[in-house]
């Protein structure tokens, strides 16, 4: 071969590349996320604490033994030993199912300590044209504004955006004869007031007039 003379490139089948390249990323993946929980210095139930830190919203047993590689009857056991021994310590926070899934909270003997905290000494509360108007829509729901207004003996229009803005209620459809729409309590509601679900409220709701009651009251206020 004369020194002028250059040996030819070697042709690389890039299919063949591009399948290197993804087998190698996914190797690289899988040792960065593949872990076994009792590894861990505290084990499973430390790595669940972990994950409980830094969860904004109540978290499913389901969603962390997925997320821990877990068996959800383990994660639930080890749950439900978490809330009793936070109990018997008496420590400032607790976990509590809430709204389907858990999360931690700041105990409730505490909270004048944690309002003065985060407010000032300044408690920021709905006024009582906005309790009365979600305590009627939690109880009746799904409802429409007119049969809450029925209810309350006043136009709830103001009081209805500003719940809606505080995410505690949402719109839950329309009514198929009027095309009303209807007005219902959302998963915050639930994590506000500490129920799992809405049939943890207490029994107020035979003290509402009925959904007929509701119509004519309204009816007659239209007239």
């Amino acid at each position: 071969m004369s020194d002028t003379e250059q040996e030819a490139p070697v042709a690389v089948d890039s299919v063949d590349a591009v399948d290197v390249v993804d087998a190698a990323e996914a190797v690289v993946e899988e040792e960065q996320f593949a872990f076994d929980v009792n590894d861990f210095p505290g084990g499973a139930r430390s790595a669940i604490e972990a994950v409980l830190m830094v969860v904004d919203e109540p978290i499913t047993e389901m969603a962390l033994a997925s997320a821990l590689e877990m068996p959800v009857d383990d994660v639930r056991a080890h749950l439900e030993e978490l809330e009793q021994e936070y109990a018997d310590q008496q420590r400032g926070f607790t976990l509590r199912s809430v709204a389907g899934g858990w999360r931690v909270y700041s105990r409730s003997d505490y909270a004048p300590v944690v309002e003065k905290f985060l407010l000032d000494g300044q408690q920021a509360k709905l006024t009582q044209a906005s309790l009365e108007t979600l305590a009627v829509i939690a109880y009746r729901q799904p409802i429409s504004r007119s049969r809450v207004s029925a209810v309350r003996g006043v136009n709830v229009d103001g009081v209805v955006r500003t719940l809606l803005n505080r995410g505690l209620i949402e719109e839950l459809g329309a009514e198929t004869e009027s095309g009303a729409v209807l007005y219902g309590t959302t998963t915050y509601f639930l994590q506000r007031l500490g129920l799992g679900s809405l049939d943890d409220l207490p029994a107020l709701a035979p003290y509402l007039p009925e959904i007929d009651v509701l119509d004519e009251i309204a009816e007659q206020g239209r007239g």
